[in-house]
């Protein structure tokens, strides 16, 4: 301090607790408010705020404050106990520390406000101190101006007037003095009872947002408008709006008004400026400072280092920070200090919350007392908050958000606090809504990202169950906490509980439990979220039950989960919870359930781009449900196409392999049968209508079953398949040609089977002889469904034991691997290698060796039909 004399001091320390720093503040707030030293107050607890964090925050130590008056100024030091703390050494080289930095910040701070500084370092101790030296100005004066030459002196009339005008809380006259009416030409009973702002001309303010009407209702206002006068004339005033109450507890404001080159009479002086002195260390603007230039690249750092600044600028207790939605409707909470900020983070307030001037976020507010109006700013309810300042920032007159400061005690703030912390919000509304479009555009890209992503999955199944599970997997965690997913079947059933996920697994079962106990939400079919209690009510009271069990408070009402894991799942759903209808083809199918775990809020981003999922994913999931019905059906008619069992046929061993191609929504064409005809005659068929679907369908059931009724008439061979013919060509342009391999079987006495075939255009059947030759067993002839007049014949064919006839759709035979295909000579060595073996393993050999022919999966159903007739058993 050199040579200053030191008048009074003030300590104090402070624990290292985040507390702590707001209790510096008002230590040295109170300190030098006592001392009379209010002009330096703002600038030192700016600066102890930033040091004592840098203390308890940053160190975690204690920290020691002493305040030290002198008779031109104050000095604070800052103490902290850090141990073993390294000296540090000073090193050439470039100086990394900025204004947007945490470290060194403070002393960033020291040297653009205070009129010196410096730090003292010791092994165990960390000594900051600053000097704020008083501005010069009379002893005793509240502010003055210097002595002036006449000439230089504003210019009134001879006769200065000034109209006082009051009126009630709904703007109208009560009060209309003489000056009034000399300056403005009425009488006071042609105004009394009217209201003030049908006499004003311009509807508000050049250069701002406030109209007379709502600047009646601010505790206090200065500006220019005017007067339309008696005469027509447009009169501009000066003026000075004060907000007062009468002993009843009414209110009503005070306006004087002076012409308006006599404004120098209602003017209030602008602030002092510094003196030449600090001029060079007072170049930058405090708020300026705090934020840091460059700001912070991110939004949420920009908004985060915005409160608190705002916070330590009116040394309150909390500042909280909210962004407006493209609609200007709402309000988002995105950064607030000292308030419980996982609880109120991305919670939403209207724009409007009620009629009146502090029902709007667009003006600035001042609450003296929320006590006395319980529900004004209903993000401070239930905080401890008393008084409350809240401003809006704005850019190029569109309202993007609102920043506000909120202290413990009540009476904290006026209107003076609300134009500086306007004026702050003036400063950075604009770098705000810049860094915001910016995160709003990465955002965008984002989401478009992830919604291709989502559609090519969504688009990638037609499975329901996986269509279910992919919704649940693509909202958690990217969008929500835990996902549930509701299906209707039809109009007249009621939503079933699907699906459930959660970024816990071991919260699944709890999760899936409780919204089985709870009712569905309703199905309602507007488009958007729209919020849902009932879990977390739920949640809530089972939480309540249980811990009343545990302390013996309640009866048990039945088993039930532990404390452990209702409380778990009570926190899992705690926060907020939306339901998104899910829509296809005009009927709700669903409904997707989004979660938050407690006291946490979506972003209106997020509930966005999770309704676009769901606009998706309902197509996806209708389409997978239409998918599987088809499927169902298909198969449903697939099997009624093939018979339900095969005949068990006296010495003659008989399989049957059928593979359908593609992924079973499709009918196939091929389809086999074995019937017996009559007492020791049977029947068999192999046979590949052209085509799939339905119409194949047709035809091949026709075919089926037209086969066995002509059989069971006496019909030989020829005769069945001509009459085949005759009905299918009957068919007109819903027939189909057809190959078919039709014959009949009749074991004999002495252990062999003695057949009789007719081959319609199908591949030839093979027969392997007991030493390993193969040969064709029937020689070919037309296909079915082509030309009218066939002249068939059948073939006759002798099966010694240990023969086998196999029989194969051209799925088999047509099997290809590039420009290779199996074809019938590669059936025929395939089949060679079968000798000895039973007629269920060669046809198992021949279907294997057809899918290792080719890496890709078969393109053609494919059907294989083996007999054989067993050796009799060696003695």
């Amino acid at each position: 301090m050199g040579s200053a004399v030191i008048t009074a001091r003030a300590a104090a320390t402070f624990d290292p607790v985040g507390r702590s720093v707001a209790a510096a503040r008002a230590f040295v707030r109170d300190t030098l408010q006592g001392w009379g030293y209010t002009d330096v107050v703002d600038d030192a607890v700016v600066l102890t705020s930033e040091l004592v964090t840098n203390a308890v925050v940053h160190a975690g130590t204690a920290a020691d404050v002493l305040c030290l008056r002198t008779e031109d100024g104050v000095r604070i030091e800052v103490s902290d106990h850090y141990p073993e703390r390294e000296v540090p050494l000073r090193r050439p080289g470039p100086d990394h520390t900025g204004p947007d930095r945490e470290n060194g910040r403070g002393l960033l701070l020291c040297a653009a406000l205070a009129s010196r500084w410096g730090v003292e370092y010791s092994p165990t101790h960390k000594h900051v101190w600053f000097q704020l030296d008083l501005p010069e100005r009379p002893v005793g004066i509240r502010s003055a101006g210097p002595q002036l030459p006449v000439g230089l002196l504003p210019v009134a009339d001879e006769r200065v007037r000034v109209a006082v005008v009051q009126t009630d809380s709904t703007g109208c006259v009560t009060a209309w003095n003489e000056d009034a009416t000399f300056l403005f030409g009425y009488p006071p009973d042609q105004v009394l009872g009217k209201q003030l702002t049908d006499f004003t001309a311009w509807p508000q303010t050049p250069g701002t947002n406030t109209g007379i009407a709502e600047a009646l209702r601010l505790s206090h206002w200065e500006g220019s408008y005017g007067i339309r006068g008696a005469d027509g004339r447009t009169i501009p005033v000066y003026a000075s709006h004060l907000r007062v109450r009468d002993p009843h507890g009414d209110p009503s404001t005070v306006c004087l008004l002076v012409r308006d080159y006599e404004r120098a009479v209602l003017q209030s002086p602008p602030r002092t400026p510094v003196s030449d002195a600090n001029a060079e260390n007072r170049k930058a603007d405090p708020f300026e400072i705090f934020i840091g230039s460059p700001a912070p690249d991110d939004l949420d750092g920009l908004l985060q280092r915005t409160v608190e600044r705002a916070r330590d600028i009116l040394d309150a207790d909390s500042a909280f920070l909210l962004l407006a939605t493209d609609d200007e409707t709402e309000l988002e909470v995105r950064a607030t200090t000292g308030l419980p900020s996982a609880r109120q983070r991305f919670a939403r307030v209207p724009v409007e919350a009620g009629t009146g001037r502090y029902g709007s976020a667009r003006m600035p507010a001042v609450h003296e007392d929320l006590d006395t109006v319980p529900g004004a700013v209903p993000l401070l309810a239930g905080t401890g908050m008393r008084s409350v300042v809240t401003v809006p920032l704005k850019v190029e007159g569109r309202l993007t958000g609102s920043l506000g400061v909120a202290a413990e005690t009540a009476g904290r703030y006026t209107n003076e606090e609300a134009l500086r912390l306007q004026f702050a919000a003036d400063r950075i509304a604009l770098a705000v809504e810049s860094a915001r479009l910016g995160e709003l555009e990465r955002l965008r890209r984002g989401s478009l990202s992830f919604l291709v992503e989502a559609s090519d999955l969504l688009a990638g199944t037609l499975d329901r169950d996986q269509t279910l599970a992919l919704m649940a997997q693509m909202t958690v965690p990217t969008l929500a906490t835990w996902c549930a997913v509701y299906t209707i079947a039809d109009q007249s059933s009621d939503p079933y509980l699907s699906y459930v996920l959660h970024e816990d697994e071991e919260r699944i079962d709890g999760l899936k439990a409780l919204l089985s106990r709870i009712a569905p939400p309703d199905p309602v079919p507007t488009p958007g979220a729209r919020v849902w209690h009932a879990p977390s009510e739920a949640a809530h009271q089972a939480a309540l039950r249980t811990s009343m069990r545990t302390l013996g408070l309640s009866e048990p009402d039945g088993p039930g989960p532990g404390i452990g894991t209702t409380l778990a799942t009570a926190a899992a759903v705690g926060g907020e919870t939306v339901v998104l209808p899910l829509v296809a083809r005009n009927r709700v199918i669903g409904m997707l359930t989004l979660g938050k775990p407690a006291d946490d809020h979506f972003r209106q981003e997020s509930l966005e781009l999770a309704e676009d999922l769901s606009r998706r994913a309902a197509l996806a999931l209708d389409n997978a449900r239409l998918y599987s019905e088809r499927m169902a059906i298909s198969q449903s008619l697939q099997r009624s196409l093939l018979p339900p069992e095969l005949p068990e046929v006296p010495n003659v061993e008989i399989e049957v392999i059928y593979r359908a191609a593609g992924e079973g929504n499709e009918v196939g064409g091929d389809f086999y049968d074995v019937f017996p005809i009559r007492d020791g005659a049977y029947g068999f068929a192999i046979g590949d209508v052209c085509g799939t679907g339905p119409q194949a369908a047709a035809v091949t059931g026709l075919a089926r079953h037209a086969l066995r009724l002509l059989a069971r008439e006496g019909f030989g061979g020829p005769a069945v398949l001509e009459r085949l013919n005759a009905a299918i060509l009957d068919e007109g342009a819903r027939s189909r040609f057809l190959t078919l391999l039709y014959g009949e079987l009749w074991p004999q006495e002495d252990g062999s089977a003695l057949l009789k075939v007719v081959c319609a255009g199908h591949p030839l059947p093979l027969r392997l002889r007991q030493d390993g030759s193969v040969e064709a067993a029937a020689e070919p002839q037309p296909l079915l469904g082509v030309m009218e007049d066939l002249d068939l014949y059948e073939q006759t064919v002798t099966l010694a034991p240990g023969d086998v006839l196999l029989c194969v759709t051209d799925g088999v035979t047509e099997r290809r691997e590039g420009t290779r295909m199996l074809g019938d000579d590669g059936l025929a060595d395939v089949l060679a290698t079968c000798t000895g073996l039973t007629a269920g393993a060669v046809a198992a050999r021949i279907l294997r060796a057809v899918e290792r022919f080719a890496a890709e999966p078969a393109s053609d159903d494919m059907a294989i039909l083996a007999m054989r007739v067993p050796e009799p058993p060696t003695a």
